[in-house]
Order: structure tokens, then C-alpha cells, then sequence
């Protein structure tokens, strides 16, 4: 009984003192950040097509259903070029700071607002990586995942060596200003009734909620006498922290297995020829020599029909041994990548290969992010050291709590 208890207790401090998976939830958030950034590039020359003025969905019908679904979307508080070209703009910029982690809180929102606001003005362009990458945009605002790889990392390290040495590591500004700036908007916005109210005040509530913790969390760092107000918000966004963790693996399985569950009622995924006809069909066909290599053997075809829904099924199940979780994972993400070159669905696969990377082992994100650095090192030599990852708590954690805290970061 003692011994469970002991385990119990060890499990309660390792969720409450810790933001776990620092390096996994950062490569989510640079692949979910660099698969919209490319997208929105990519489709620049067709974005009014797609989502502006001249889109065939218009924007009457847009309002309409978004009346009904009480979906979330910036793109209808107007419907002129400058407001949609702003809007554009700032979701490309979003991206883009969100990748490089800088002001990741912050960005995160920003970057979820962009992605709803263009994906529920016309719903009907994408594909199930559009669904993925909705989903997991809603969810990167409640993880910390600027811990390490990001602007924000490097700059809580330049104020704790500053600190370490007795120096003044200077104020921080950019942050209350891109606070304020934020609060502003979103107050003009709730004054001119442009946002949903719906069901316990929908996203105006959850918006102001994001807002007043920034706030909150910014002072409990810099004006709190004590260190108790900052180490409890701590303890509640590690919280919160772990369990979107949790939901984004558990949304990955659902994915994989409702789709490998599916799959195994279809006639043409039982006799194994459904991978022969996407290979045939002109609008999934960039490379059509390809195709034809692929789908020339019966056998192949066999092999790949049966094996995709052999991985799927399996996937959730693999999870509970490490060594066949780590090959079915690079077999998953192999598969998505042949998706993307032989199929043409580029952004599909990446987002559910930033999806996947939630559960790439800790030991070779660490060794991806040494050779990177010392790549960095070569290309730009002296242009500043790597940032460490993550320490472990210890007995040297209160010691750390007392250190000041930068704020508007991870």
C-alpha cells in the first residue's frame, strides 16, 4: 500500500512540476506552424479565390452558415479587399513568429485565429489535413511548447545567466505592449458586437479568459512579493499543459484507427486493389510515371492496401511497447511522406506528420537538435549558443522559482 501511494505521489509531482514532452510539443508546434506558413504562401496568387471577395462560395452564404454553426471567423466583419488582405497578412506573419517561438503564448492565439478565420470562411476547400491542422491550432494555445527551440527559450536563458552573473538583464517591453495591443483590439471588437457571444459567452469569453491570464501571469512574475502566486500558475499550466498533451495523442489514435476501422469495410480495402485507384485519378497524379511504377504489380498494390490498414489499426495498440511504437511510427511517417510526392497532397501529410511527432522519442529530438546546432554553428559561426533543454525538477527548484521570470513566453 505504501509503495502505491509512493508511486501515486511520485506521479502527481511529475504532471504538477513539470511541462512534459518539451521537445516533442515544440516540434508540433514548428511543423504545425511551418505546414500553414507554406500553405498560405503557396496559395497567395489564389487567395481571393479561395477565401477573399472573389471566392465561389460567397460571402453571403458564408454568413449564413456561420449564423447557423456559430463557427468562429474574423473574415466576416467585412467583406471589402483591405480587411481581407489584413487579415491574410497577420495570419501569414502569426506563422511565421509561431515557428521561431517568439511571444508563443501570445502567437499561438494569433495563429489559431488566423487558421479558423480562413478554413470557416469556405469550408469547403481542403482536406483532412485542414481538419487536423484546426484541431491541433485550437489545442497548441494550452500547451507550453516554447520550452526549448524558440526565440522565447533563448531569451529566459539570457536572463538567467544575466541574473547568475548579478547583471540587469533589462525590462521587458515588446511583451506589455503586444498585450496591450491585443486587449485593444479585442475590446473594440466585444464594443461593436463582432464577435459570437453564443453558449456561456462562446469566443468572446474564451478570448478574454487567454487575455486576462496573460495578464495574470505577467504579474505574478513581476509584482508579486512572493514567489507563491507564480509557482501555483505554474503548477495549473503544467496542468493543463500535460492534459492537451494527452488529447493530442488521443486525437492521433482516433484518427488512425477510426480511418484503419473504416477502411476495413470497404470491398476494395478487403481484396487489396484500393491503393491502385487514387494512383490512376488526374486530379492525385502529379507524377504519372510514378503512379505506374507504383500500381504495375499486382503484389505491390496488394501489399501497400493491406499494410496501410494493418498500420492503422495497430497504431494505438503499439503504444504500449516502445520499441514497435518507434517502427510503426517512421513507417507511418515514411507512408505520408510517399502521400505527398506521389499523391500531391504536400500539406495533408505534413500536418499529420507534426501531428505524429508527438510521440518521436525524447533521446532522437535531442540528437536532431545537436546536429542542427552544429549545422547553425558552421553556417553562422558565433551567432549564439544553443538553448538548453528543459532541467528536470530537483532539489534545486525552489532555488530556480526564485529567479525572475521573463513573462509572455512559454
Amino acid at each position: 500500500m505504501n509503495r502505491f501511494a509512493s508511486t501515486i505521489a511520485r506521479g502527481i509531482a511529475r504532471v504538477t512540476e513539470s511541462a512534459l514532452g518539451p521537445y516533442q510539443s515544440a516540434v508540433v508546434r514548428i511543423g504545425l506552424a511551418a505546414t500553414w506558413l507554406l500553405f498560405l504562401l503557396r496559395e497567395y496568387p489564389h487567395r481571393l479565390e479561395m477565401y477573399g471577395p472573389d471566392a465561389p462560395w460567397s460571402w453571403d452564404l458564408a454568413r449564413q452558415l456561420v449564423a447557423n454553426n456559430h463557427a468562429f471567423t474574423v473574415l466576416l466583419w467585412s467583406d471589402g479587399r483591405v480587411w481581407f488582405e489584413t487579415v491574410y497578412a497577420v495570419a501569414v506573419l502569426s506563422a511565421a513568429l509561431l515557428l521561431v517561438g517568439w511571444r508563443t503564448r501570445a502567437m499561438s492565439v494569433v495563429f489559431m485565429i488566423g487558421v479558423l478565420s480562413l478554413q470557416n470562411r469556405s469550408v469547403f476547400i481542403g482536406d483532412g489535413g485542414d481538419n487536423v491542422l484546426h484541431l491541433m491550432a485550437i489545442y497548441l494555445v494550452f500547451t507550453r511548447c516554447a520550452q526549448v527551440w524558440s526565440l522565447d527559450a533563448r531569451r529566459e536563458r539570457l536572463v538567467r545567466e544575466a541574473y547568475a552573473r548579478g547583471e540587469w538583464a533589462g525590462s521587458d517591453r515588446a511583451g506589455p505592449l503586444l498585450w496591450s495591443g491585443l486587449g485593444t483590439v479585442l475590446a473594440v471588437a466585444t464594443g461593436a458586437g463582432r464577435i459570437d457571444g453564443g453558449f456561456l459567452g462562446g469566443w468572446l469569453t474564451v478570448f478574454w479568459v487567454l487575455w486576462a491570464v496573460q495578464g495574470l501571469w505577467w504579474a505574478a512574475g513581476r509584482l508579486a512579493r512572493t514567489q507563491e502566486p507564480r509557482v501555483l500558475l505554474d503548477v495549473v499550466g503544467n496542468l493543463v499543459h500535460n492534459a492537451t498533451l494527452m488529447i493530442i495523442m488521443a486525437e492521433a489514435c482516433l484518427i488512425y484507427a477510426t480511418a484503419g476501422w473504416y477502411k476495413i469495410q470497404g470491398s476494395r480495402w478487403q481484396d487489396g486493389t484500393a491503393v491502385y485507384y487514387p494512383l490512376h485519378l488526374q486530379s492525385f497524379s502529379p507524377w504519372p510515371a510514378l503512379s505506374d511504377l507504383m500500381s504495375a504489380h499486382g503484389t505491390i498494390v496488394m501489399l501497400m492496401t493491406y499494410g496501410t490498414v494493418a498500420a492503422q489499426v495497430a497504431f494505438p495498440f503499439t503504444l504500449f511497447n516502445r520499441r514497435v511504437k518507434n517502427v510503426l511510427l517512421a513507417v507511418m511517417m515514411t507512408e505520408h511522406a510517399v502521400i505527398a510526392v506521389v499523391l500531391g497532397l504536400p500539406f495533408f501529410s505534413l500536418a499529420m506528420i507534426a501531428a505524429d511527432s508527438v510521440f518521436l522519442p525524447t533521446s532522437f529530438l535531442r540528437y536532431l537538435g545537436g546536429r542542427a546546432a552544429r549545422v547553425r554553428d558552421r553556417l553562422f559561426p558565433g551567432g549564439g549558443r544553443s538553448v538548453p533543454g528543459p532541467r528536470e525538477p530537483g532539489p534545486d527548484a525552489s532555488e530556480e522559482a526564485a529567479q525572475p521570470h521573463v513573462g509572455f513566453t512559454a
